[in-house]
């Protein structure tokens, strides 16, 4: 994690963004029982947080958009992993 406040700070992310970030992309990998690093997964996984968000967590389409946000900046600032495209016109609602 202290990559991402690293690149956050470099990108001149606001400390309540970048605590924010921080915390969505723990629970990412927590939600994937911390097994794989965020760079052995993909568009599967991020699909499967988002659709738990929705489904277990009740959280709005905004708060999914949150979370979308911080781990497409994980992988496209942070590991350089190119995914936007994979995830861009994923659905954000509770269905």
């Amino acid at each position: 994690m202290d990559q991402v406040r690293q690149v956050l700070s470099y990108h001149h992310y606001s400390y309540r963004t970048e605590k924010k970030y921080c915390d969505w992309i723990l629970l990412y990998v927590k939600f994937h029982g911390s097994r794989k690093h965020p760079k052995d997964m993909g568009k599967t996984e991020i699909e499967a947080f988002l659709r738990h968000l929705a489904t277990h967590g009740r959280v709005a389409a905004s708060t999914q958009r949150q979370a979308l946000n911080a781990i497409a900046f994980l992988y496209r600032d942070v590991l350089n992993i190119p995914i936007a495209g994979q995830i861009l016109h994923f659905r954000m609602d509770t269905s």
